[in-house]
């Protein structure tokens, strides 16, 4: 079904634990995408949970498999929720409502801005050490992550690949939290969640039966894995 630009599961809607794992949600995914960006579209996943997703997706389309390090900016207190995000070209977005209502300082906020950035840094080094980032200019792009709650990291990626000149730009997630994904609709040119819900509470996790943290190693795994040249038969 379609609403306004966001494509979603019917079936799924408001449910949890819809998806066994990671790869089985890139598959619902690949399947809703087959009439989608086209066969020259780059897919790209934002590390660490979005890569096992995006790869499912590559191979079953036939695309090419990249990564788009983004990080969230951490409130000071907690590993998880954040008020902005970072890319890896540098682009950041922060959210000054949440700044304001937290009533975080100047100091604060640069600190948390710089940690992010820091953590960028590293993971674009790891991922894209032995080889180029990919060239973007015109390019359609499915972006794909995991899950989106508040969905910052997802906005500054599209704000970098903007800045990239990407062409049509997709975003792609197993599941997500209706106000967030209407709000980033507005800035792609399509969106699609299987697992679309609603309500006062959200976790990305509890659309999933079999949920486990991906660490660096093994998106980096992954990315040589399938960029791994095929011997011929």
């Amino acid at each position: 079904m379609i609403s306004g630009n966001i494509h979603y599961l019917p079936d799924l809607q408001d449910r949890i634990g819809v998806f066994r794992d990671r790869a089985h949600a890139g598959s619902v995914l690949a399947e809703m995408l087959e009439d989608g960006p086209g066969n020259a579209a780059s897919v790209l996943g934002i590390p660490a949970g979005g890569v096992p997703v995006a790869a499912e997706i590559a191979a079953r389309l036939g695309l090419t498999l990249d990564v788009f390090p983004v990080n969230k900016i951490l409130f000071p207190w907690t590993t998880e929720s954040g008020f902005g995000a970072v890319a890896c070209d540098g682009t950041e977005w922060v959210n000054e409502d949440l700044v304001r209502h937290y009533r975080l300082d100047g100091d604060t906020v640069r600190t948390a801005v710089m940690q992010a950035k820091n953590k960028v840094d590293r993971r674009f080094g790891a991922y894209y050490r032995a080889r180029p980032f990919p060239r973007l200019d015109d390019r359609s792009v499915i972006l794909v992550d995991d899950g989106i709650a508040a969905g910052s990291t997802v906005r500054v990626a599209i704000l970098a690949l903007r800045k990239a000149h990407a062409g049509k730009i997709v975003i792609a997630t197993p599941t997500g939290h209706e106000r967030s994904l209407h709000a980033l609709a507005s800035l792609v040119d399509a969106l699609y969640c299987a697992n679309m819900r609603g309500g006062m509470s959200f976790a990305v996790a509890d659309a999933y039966r079999h949920w486990s943290d991906v660490d660096e190693e093994e998106v980096a795994g992954i990315l040589d894995k399938f960029n791994r040249p095929q011997l011929p038969g």
